[in-house]
């Protein structure tokens, strides 16, 4: 059986990744406008007609794209923030827990998770629900991404020498991934969140510093380490790096998973100290952004979950 499958905004850069992992697929079929993109009627029509549709747009035009929706047979992934903390949206990170997979597969609405939220829910969540980190804690995550999650602007920006080599943002400290990230980590007090963007492309660290010492049970980083393993353990791409390996390493390069849907989280820290830093290495582009909205379609439409994805 072939799906048809229609990309709505995909002449952006999540939208091109997309569609470049679904084109050479033989059980999916893509509707494609061409120059008739920016055509209301065909728009509509193809958001009606296909099996599945995945949105690649600014939060506002998404809403819009939801509202034409009447086919109540279709199934909808969005990529923008508009419905990542929103009711009756399945949020699209598979490996968040146990029944996360039954969820999305079973949903009509899927809102596909931010890229740096990705790699803090990852580390964050199975600790919260551990209870290693009390739901009220005071939690900050530093982070940095390759230009490419910016948008056109900001790709612009960099690729035309104009930019320096890093540069730190969200300085309101309002970004717009905080309820996100609090929410699906299990938190009740809104994190910290400092990110930043690097003279690079693609790829992205997440970390999270921890003073064990000052965390009610005073937790060692294998107790965490081990948290992070077991609540992993069964998971395609999701990998809890060792703490052997962790210990010989000196660094870590934001590039490393470019053009992959893994995810690889670190411990680091002495295991006789009271501190942690906790590291998630991803691709914005991938784990981050097309390869989690891949996922979750081939989940939506009942097909192996790591088709095109390999």
């Amino acid at each position: 059986m072939t799906h048809t499958i229609f990309i709505d905004g995909e002449a952006g850069t999540t939208g091109l990744e997309i569609r470049e992992r679904l084109e050479a697929r033989p059980d999916l079929e893509l509707i494609l406008l061409g120059d008739r993109r920016r055509d209301l009627d065909a728009r509509r029509e193809a958001l009606n007609s296909a099996d599945a549709v995945i949105l690649c747009l600014p939060d506002d035009a998404a809403i819009d794209a939801v509202a034409m929706i009447d086919n109540p047979k279709v199934r909808v992934i969005d990529a923008s923030t508009a419905y990542r903390v929103a009711p009756g949206w399945v949020y699209g990170f598979a490996e968040m827990g146990l029944r996360q997979r039954e969820a999305i597969a079973f949903a009509t609405r899927v809102s596909n998770p931010g890229c740096y939220p990705t790699g803090f829910i990852g580390l964050m969540r199975p600790l919260v629900q551990a209870g290693l980190v009390p739901t009220d804690w005071p939690v900050t995550v530093n982070a940095v991404s390759g230009y490419s999650g910016g948008g056109k602007a900001m790709i612009a920006e960099f690729e035309g020498g104009q930019a320096d080599a890093f540069r730190a943002y969200g300085l309101s400290l309002k970004h717009k991934h905080v309820p996100e990230m609090t929410k699906h980590a299990g938190l009740e007090r809104p994190v910290l969140f400092a990110p930043a963007v690097g003279n690079y492309r693609q790829g992205m660290l997440v970390e999270v510093p921890l003073h064990l010492s000052a965390l009610p049970e005073t937790p060692s980083i294998e107790r965490l380490h081990g948290a992070l393993v077991e609540a992993y353990a069964r998971t395609r791409f999701v990998e809890v790096v060792d703490l052997d390996e962790t210990e010989a390493m000196t660094g870590i390069d934001p590039e490393g998973l470019n053009g992959t849907n893994t995810m690889r989280l670190h411990v680091f820290g002495d295991r006789d100290g009271g501190q942690a830093r906790l590291v998630a290495l991803l691709d914005n582009l991938g784990k981050g952004a097309s390869g989690a909205a891949v996922q979750n379609l081939n989940l939506m439409l009942g097909l192996r979950e790591d088709a095109g994805l390999d």
